[in-house]
């Protein structure tokens, strides 16, 4: 075993030990440590034991360098309601960078190694080639659709004609292609799977609704991981072929977890089936919506025993997990008790409102997920809503003509007050009303939510 091989084991390890850092909110930043140290070593391993060669050694650390940098100037600046879009933004370029990969590969195989006879790579290349360029093609036009519709470029469900047939017949098309490819191994059919993977990306993220764009995430950065892992064995790079096989199946797993929390398929979501952003069918009366002020509120919560955040897209686009930390701990300081429900999908990307939460600095022990919770809603004096719409819709339980009916949510509506911290009674992000504003036991507290919690915060002081 030579020294890069050393390096590539280290790296591996480290890559597994971040993952499992990741795992917790606790470990997080040390997960986010082992991770670089993985990546360092291993760019460090591979110049030192490759053929130096000083131009392509330049233009190598010059990309870095400016990539790098880049990167470090929109992690620094990015807001926290940009990063479901960052994070598909990356996906996008890891699928793309799979197929330049594949690319060169097929142009040059004798600069990676691969021994080729009468100009035709062995036959497992050639499919390890062709599955990692179809998965990198997906995800990139995927990711780059999901990216338009998290930024509001892309607004609603685009559903057409026959989409599963279609994505049906692009997705034949591409398995002929590869066994094209293989077989004959020219540029026509490579360009063939790239175009139809790059069209079948496309068709298959336009139909997903709001609603399950979540999970949608979280599927591309599984896609990005089996398309590493399969430029991966072309390459004969065991560190890609492990990272690949991490993120594909955290990602899958993520994605499955997601789903069964939005009493969803996968596959339903996939093709474009999960939720259906139309208008429930459901005749009843709304009733009358209760508008309070911030100090109603403080009164409120002042004479609360228990209280119960709810966290949710809204808080993130005003940047109130700070705000919401200051009247925790005035509550706290009174003897109240406060908890945070986290829903498994609530913001625009899995564990969103876990990150907004631990930027805020607010202890682990009082952050709770749907089932530890959902029960204690009953026995609460006051839940705090904070632009957290769908997640807490009753129409999930009780309207069958609902596009989310089924999914789980939590039963703030249970409690003996919710006060909903709202700029206004406008739907949710998959496009329908909220039966909760009208409920008896329900105030709407209408504004910016780091507006109004402060305001709440300055009565209860």
């Amino acid at each position: 075993m030579n020294i890069f091989e050393i390096a590539q084991l280290i790296s591996s390890v480290l890559f597994i030990l971040a993952l499992r850092g990741l795992s917790s909110a606790s470990t997080a930043i040390r997960g986010n440590q082992y991770g670089i140290a993985g990546m360092a070593l291993i760019a460090i391993a591979h110049f030192a034991m490759s053929s130096f060669n000083l131009s392509a050694s330049t233009y190598t650390i010059s990309a870095i360098l400016i990539a790098g940098t880049i990167g470090y100037i929109i992690a620094k600046k990015i807001n926290m309601t940009a990063l479901p879009q960052l994070v598909a933004a990356f996906h996008s370029l890891i699928g793309l960078a799979a197929v330049f990969i594949a690319c060169a590969i097929f142009s040059s195989p004798e600069m990676f190694d691969i021994i080729t006879t009468e100009d035709m790579m062995p036959i497992l290349n050639s499919v390890e080639l062709s599955l990692g360029t179809a998965i990198g093609a997906i995800t990139f036009t995927g990711s780059i659709v999901a990216f338009a519709k998290l930024s509001g470029l892309i607004k609603g469900t685009h559903r057409f004609k026959h989409q599963n047939k279609i994505n049906l017949l692009i997705g034949i098309l591409i398995l002929f292609s590869t066994l094209m490819f293989v077989n004959i191994q020219d540029i026509a059919s490579l360009g063939a799977i790239i175009l139809l993977s790059f069209a079948l990306g496309y068709f298959m993220i336009m139909p997903i609704g709001g609603a399950d764009m979540p999970v949608v995430v979280s599927m591309l950065n599984s896609y990005s991981g089996w398309a590493a892992a399969g430029i991966g064995f072309t390459l004969d790079n065991n560190v890609l072929i492990i990272v690949g096989a991490l993120v594909g199946t955290s990602g899958a797993i993520l994605s499955d977890i997601m789903c069964k929390a939005m009493n969803r398929s996968l596959i339903s979501v996939i093709f474009g089936n999960g939720s259906k952003e139309q208008v429930s069918q459901k005749k009843e009366e709304k009733g009358n919506v209760k508008v309070c002020a911030p100090e109603d509120a403080g009164f409120i919560l002042r004479n609360s025993e228990s209280v119960i955040i709810v966290p949710g897209y809204g808080m993130a686009v005003a940047q109130a997990q700070h705000t919401l930390k200051e009247l925790a701990d005035i509550l706290k300081s009174n003897g109240t008790t406060v908890r945070y429900a986290i829903h498994p999908v609530a913001g625009r990307m899995p564990g969103h409102m876990n990150v907004l939460l631990a930027e805020a600095n607010i202890p682990y022990e009082d952050v709770f997920e749907l089932d530890e919770i959902n029960h204690d809603f009953g026995a609460t004096d006051a839940v705090i809503v904070v632009g957290a719409n769908d997640i807490t819709n009753p129409a999930a339980k009780n309207d069958p003509t609902s596009p989310i009916y089924g999914m789980p949510i939590l039963d703030v509506e249970k409690a003996k007050v919710v006060l909903f911290i709202k700029r206004s009674l406008a739907s949710g992000y998959a496009g329908i009303d909220n039966s909760l504003f009208y409920q008896a036991n329900t105030m709407m507290v209408l504004g910016d939510a780091k507006k109004v919690v402060e305001n709440i915060v300055k009565e209860i002081s």
